[in-house]
């Protein structure tokens, strides 16, 4: 159990440690610690299909926007992008900022992450078919 509590996936400028996954919850939920650094501008705006996200700031900020509404969360804040929402996060400021992520159910896990990782990681510019054709097996659609 928690076997992938060790691994450290980095795609940039976030990190994500998966505290819990969905081999842990039996596809119910997944858990991860996510690291920004600063000015980072990622992802990119997208919804998931079929997965809520709750993410909880724990040290630091990040601006983060869900459909029409743009907050800054500080240290305690935290946001709820239900399924099909459009959503996307930055770090604005000077210092990393650190968070817990919720992914319910665990359809969004570190194969995911490791899958972008290996797409953006293959040196060059990014491979936007592999990243859309990685994102559709996990539920992810880029917005529009």
């Amino acid at each position: 159990m928690n076997s992938t509590r060790k691994e450290l996936i980095t795609i940039g400028s976030l990190s994500m440690r998966f505290l819990v996954d969905g081999r842990d919850t039996a596809g119910h939920m997944a858990m991860a610690e996510m690291v920004v650094q600063p000015l980072a501008k990622v992802p990119p705006p997208h919804r998931h299909v079929d997965v809520d996200e709750t993410i909880q700031v724990l040290e630091g900020s990040l601006t983060y926007r869900v459909d029409d509404c743009v907050r800054v969360l500080n240290a305690g804040d935290y946001c709820f992008s239900p399924r099909g929402s459009v959503h996307h996060f930055s770090n604005p400021g000077d210092v990393p900022a650190r968070a817990l992520v919720v992914f319910s159910p665990a359809n969004i896990g570190p194969d995911y992450f490791r899958e972008v990782a290996g797409v953006l990681g293959a040196g060059g510019p990014p491979n936007m078919d592999m990243m859309k054709s990685v994102m559709e097996r996990h539920g992810l659609e880029l917005a529009s």
